[in-house]
């Protein structure tokens, strides 16, 4: 398990090119965050699992880091991906993504599957400004990757009502706005997105349950993903300037 930090910039990539624990390749912009990613998947063995925190930008990044996630994701080692909300850190506001490898799977029926699982709205809110999981919501949400790895649940920490609730033939579904198992390729569909927002969907409201804070909140994360999508294409194209120029 790791929590690395997030965007890092200015690495010297001249003094780790021809690193083996980068088998995918450097990033060519300035982003350590696909370096960090490299580093878990080359510590494993052959059934060796991961768990790791991830800025929300590197499940969308485009790029050579679209390509980098693109043979993660053909060689078969991305396993589970959850979306967190913002709030959760006490330093930054930021939502983030959890990530988990699992090299094993690839000799299983889920080789070519991504469970995605959006957790954004699963939390206990501990004050203004912080929100937290519940030893039930943890237990909740490790429980639908449990279904779907047809494994046993737990229920020591009380998610037996969630789960009766949201999996009542007690075996895993998908659920709009909670979690869609996803193919190969229909991550290709959708650009090799890593992002559980583009899979699950969103979950069916009456008009008098909606939230608008919530949804405002939801439109921000959209912006900030076209935000940042926005800038890579900015800089790439600058970049192919550049080079015409001096052609």
């Amino acid at each position: 398990m790791a929590n690395p930090p997030f965007n890092v910039d200015g690495v010297d990539k001249e003094k780790i090119k021809d690193d083996p624990r980068y088998p995918f390749g450097l990033p060519s912009n300035d982003n350590a965050n696909y370096i960090w990613i490299q580093e878990f998947y080359s510590a494993l063995n052959d059934n060796g699992r991961a768990g790791f925190v991830m800025a929300n930008s590197a499940s969308d990044a485009r790029g050579s880091e679209l390509e980098i996630r693109k043979k993660l994701i053909k060689d078969r080692v991305v396993d589970v991906m959850i979306a967190v909300g913002p709030n959760f850190f006490y330093t930054v506001t930021l939502p983030c993504t959890l990530w988990f490898f699992d090299k094993g799977k690839r000799q299983t029926d889920r080789g070519n599957k991504v469970l995605f699982i959006d957790a954004r709205n699963i939390y206990c809110q501990v004050d203004r400004a912080h929100r937290e999981f519940t030893p039930e919501q943890v237990e909740f949400i490790a429980n639908i990757v449990r279904l779907y790895r047809g494994e046993p649940v737990e229920t020591a920490s009380g998610s037996e009502d969630m789960l009766k609730e949201k999996f009542p033939e007690g075996q895993y579904a998908d659920i709009p706005g909670l979690c869609k198992v996803a193919t190969t390729e229909e991550i290709e569909a959708q650009g090799w997105s890593l992002n559980p927002g583009r899979y699950v969907g969103v979950a069916r409201k009456d008009e008098e349950d909606f939230d608008f804070m919530e949804r405002l909140q939801e439109l921000n994360e959209e912006l900030e993903r076209l935000n940042t999508e926005a800038a890579e294409l900015e800089e790439r194209i600058r970049e192919n300037m550049e080079k015409l120029m001096n052609s």
